[in-house]
């Protein structure tokens, strides 16, 4: 039998200043080309487990390591994150932190021209993982210029140029929409069948993974808790981790429909076996489908035009289009006819009216780059829109994706006041320093700088900023 990819023994391991260990005398293999899903609640253990895996812990974040850790035979306490480079890639949340080369090509080259490859090599390196990834169109656009979805294909490309035994992923799904979500999924998964690359995947949206992956590792403070195949660790969740149901899975049990479906296909052989979904033909299911295709692709051809010509732009920005005013008793926040048209390309807020009543939580929903972000941004009193008037009747605080661009100070208590730590969960992790806290620990910790600043109106993003001075009034 050939030696596992990725293999711990007893390992433990405690951050700095942390009150008791990340992960506490774990032990666990992954073998060659399995596609393992990491599952569980925030702060349980699972970024650790990645940063050990390539090297970052103990090499980077210190700390007190105990037990063994090797990937692909070498011992990571004598092997740091550039020798792992060479066996394993890793890929995490954000991928703005990972890319930095000013062009696809360029981004794709840079980790296998690092580790000495022949010309002939690099080439032949960014051309396999651009077709593979499809991204061989991009190859010479700037990397500032790419959308979301196309920056972590980038971004997974560099992870993957030169083909590593096993590649490590942190939640790379968390800033894109649904579909690029499933896209990015599916293409994991055709590179474990393609390239036989080992993949394990961190990701809180079990629902759109566990048809890809071979195995289930739930953590939960710092403990393996379960160890099984997608359809053994939904029926363990339904009696030891409700929270970690998918919400497909949860619904059935409600109805007293068994076993919890590991996917699509499942559910609905559950629904049909009780009586309670009608047989659908196949021709007109398979009609279904494709139109629903047709009309995805449709949606994501379709730009706003330029309307500059709708009304004369303004040499200057207007007056007072933001306002801390109580010009309607009622509403937190009232947006009039907001327009966004940047001086060049297409038009990106076209005649936006919302009213935010107090108390309200609001979702907002909406593909990459379809102007979620712009729309916070101009509520929040960041940029200034070509037309129309917002108008809020407090503060205003914007959480953007990343955290990490507003951690400032050593120790978490530094970041914010006690109440609002303890708010958020993160009263026991006031000695730790910010860059060691989970993802999720992060985004907490984040929302935590905006509550301490007390502000009315929050987004839930995951980095925090306040609105500028006099863009708001209290």
């Amino acid at each position: 039998m050939s030696e596992p990819v990725l293999r711990f023994d007893r390992f433990t391991y405690r951050y700095p200043g942390a009150p008791g260990p990340a992960l506490t005398e774990l032990s666990l293999e992954v073998g060659e080309g399995e596609f393992v899903l990491l599952a569980g609640r925030s702060g349980g253990g699972k970024s650790t487990l990645l940063r050990a895996g390539c090297g970052l812990v103990p090499h980077f974040h210190g700390g007190a390591v105990a037990g063994e850790l090797t990937v692909a035979g070498l011992d990571v306490r004598d092997h740091g994150p550039g020798e792992l480079a060479a066996v394993v890639g890793t890929l995490f949340q954000d991928p703005e932190t990972q890319v930095v080369m000013g062009t696809v090509r360029s981004e794709l080259a840079f980790p296998l021209e690092n580790r000495g490859e022949s010309r002939a090599a690099v080439a032949r390196g960014v051309e396999e993982a651009a077709l593979a990834l499809g991204i061989a169109h991009l190859l010479e656009r700037p990397t500032h210029e790419l959308s979301g979805g196309e920056l972590q294909r980038v971004a997974l490309g560099a992870a993957l140029a030169g083909r590593p035994r096993l590649v490590l992923l942190d939640e790379p799904t968390s800033q894109l929409d649904p579909v690029a979500g499933d896209e990015l999924i599916g293409l994991l998964r055709r590179l474990n069948e393609e390239w036989g690359t080992t993949v394990v995947l961190a990701e809180h949206r079990l629902e759109r993974c566990l048809t890809a992956a071979d195995r289930v590792l739930a953590l939960a403070g710092g403990i393996l808790a379960c160890d099984a195949e997608p359809g053994a660790f939904l029926a363990w969740a339904a009696e030891s981790a409700p929270a970690l149901q998918t919400p497909g899975a949860s619904l059935l049990a409600r109805a007293g429909l068994r076993p919890p479906p590991v996917g699509v296909k499942a559910a609905r052989a559950t629904l049909r076996s009780a009586g309670a979904l009608d047989p659908l033909p196949e021709a007109e299911e398979a009609a279904i489908v494709e139109r629903h295709r047709t009309e995805t692709s449709r949606e994501d051809k379709v730009t706003l035009p330029p309307t500059r010509g709708a009304a004369p732009r303004p040499d200057s920005p207007p007056k007072h289009r933001f306002r801390g005013s109580r010009a309607d008793a009622n509403a937190a926040l009232r947006v009039r006819d907001l327009w966004v048209e940047p001086p060049a390309g297409p038009t990106i807020l076209r005649a936006v009216e919302l009213t935010l009543r107090p108390g309200e939580r609001v979702a907002l929903m909406g593909r990459n780059g379809a102007g979620k972000s712009t729309l916070l941004r101009h509520l929040a009193g960041l940029q200034q829109p070509t037309r129309g008037s917002i108008d809020a009747a407090g503060r205003v605080a914007l959480l953007l994706q990343n955290p990490n661009d507003y951690l400032v100070h050593e120790q978490v208590r530094d970041e914010a006041p006690r109440a609002a730590l303890a708010l958020a969960g993160l009263a026991d992790h006031a000695d730790r320093h910010p860059r060691d806290l989970s993802g999720g620990e992060r985004q907490r910790l984040a929302l935590a700088i905006v509550l301490g600043g007390g502000h009315d109106l929050g987004g839930p993003a995951a980095g925090a900023t306040s609105a500028p001075a006099g863009a708001a009034a209290a």
